[in-house]
């Protein structure tokens, strides 16, 4: 699956694009669906939950198996997941059938995260490669969050914004290669993982990253109807304006590349993003709302386009890359439900004091983990990009 260094890997770019965009997409997927239907807003963030978990559990299952099943055959089942699972959801009504589509689907969005991060490791500038992936899902959320308002109630239209999505990337998985697993003798032993005590840190530390993220995304919707007293449509049109900044955040972090290494941006950046969630989880007006938002949705991408780059360095097979990112969705999996359940306890203001705690405290092990990945030669970015999370995820 590798290409070229002045070839993009489209194909590759899409799946990411899928795979991401139900994360990005997490705030009015749980708004509409406590709106939509006879759930209470902490059910709705655990369905939100649910569906995250779901798709960490494709990536934990598939990480070293992309290459033997093969990227085409893995992609293709999962857009024929999220097709199916969300637009089932969107179709009904009834619960039970809206979460057995919700899992249904978020399985098919880690698998096709899966072969879209195996992919993208093997490239020979990975960074590139997730900041075109980054912007990609970036905008069609932006574009998703200014439409929606407009199309009526109901919790059916981000979840069949989701399935749309998959089903057009379907005809680009043609150019996935069938195989990319190499012929080993019988008694060739499975090359293992390298760098594991970088590796299984990361993994370790990023699922409270992103779970600090997907708290405060799972419940910005709220946030912005209730305690900032703001209508849906105010609230989609900062939410695709904060996308939009997040797009220029990760054009510049492309630009960028390299010259400031990988320690700074995870370090200072993570720091950053938690005096904008304390700032965002307190907001009882339009201005607050907005920076917080705003501030927050630019600088996230950028953290997490070299979280990602950093990952995919410690082992080009891209095993890494899918571990830690499917480590990463269980934070995110996690995070709708921890927001819910810490906002109703505490509100909304004390819950982001938490959360900005958080990942202060954190930023020390990835900062080490990326300052030891920096010994190692990083590729050189050209620019010229696969988005929150959540990790925004995920994202994933």
């Amino acid at each position: 699956m590798s290409a070229p260094r002045s070839t993009t890997p489209w194909p590759l770019v899409a799946l990411f694009t899928a795979g991401y965009l139900a994360p990005y997409l997490l705030p009015t997927t749980v708004g509409r669906l406590d709106s939509g239907l006879p759930l209470s807003a902490t059910q709705a963030g655990a369905v939100g939950s649910a569906l995250l978990l779901s798709s960490a559990a494709a990536g934990f299952l598939l990480a070293s198996r992309v290459d033997r099943v093969g990227p085409r055959l893995l992609a293709r089942i999962g857009l024929v997941l999220a097709v199916l699972g969300y637009g089932g959801a969107a179709l009904t009504h009834t619960v039970p059938a809206v979460i057995s589509g919700v899992l249904a689907g978020g399985f098919g969005s880690g698998t096709a995260t899966a072969v879209a991060a195996t992919g993208i490791a093997a490239q020979p500038d990975p960074h590139r490669t997730t900041t075109f992936g980054l912007l990609g899902v970036s905008a069609l959320a932006g574009a998703v969050y200014l439409t929606v308002p407009h199309l009526g109630p109901g919790h059916g239209q981000p979840l069949a914004a989701i399935a749309l999505t998959a089903l057009a990337v379907w005809p680009l998985t043609a150019r996935l290669p069938a195989s990319t697993a190499p012929r080993r003798t019988r008694h060739q032993p499975k090359s293992p993982l390298p760098h594991l005590r970088a590796g299984l840190l990361l993994a370790l530390t990023l699922p409270c990253w992103s779970l600090a993220q997907n708290s405060l995304w799972g419940v910005s919707g709220r946030i912005g109807l209730d305690q900032a007293h703001l209508t849906e449509a105010t609230v989609g049109a900062v939410f695709a304006i904060a996308l939009g900044a997040g797009l220029l955040g990760v054009i510049g972090a492309g630009a960028l590349g390299p010259r400031l290494g990988r320690a700074l941006p995870i370090g200072a950046g993570t720091a950053l993003i938690a005096a904008c969630i304390a700032l965002s989880a307190s907001a009882t007006d339009l201005t607050t709302f907005a920076t917080g938002e705003i501030a927050w949705n630019t600088l996230y991408p950028i953290v997490l386009s070299y979280v990602i780059g950093l990952a995919a360095s410690l082992d080009p097979r891209g095993r890494w890359a899918v571990l830690v990112g499917s480590a990463s969705s269980l934070g995110t999996a996690a995070g709708p439900l921890a927001g819910s359940l810490l906002s109703a306890q505490a509100g909304f203001g004390t819950m982001g004091l938490v959360l900005a705690a958080g990942l202060l405290l954190i930023a020390a092990p990835m900062t080490a983990v990326a300052l030891g990945a920096g010994r190692r030669p990083l590729p050189v970015v050209e620019i010229p990009v696969e988005a929150p999370s959540y990790d925004k995820a995920t994202a994933a």
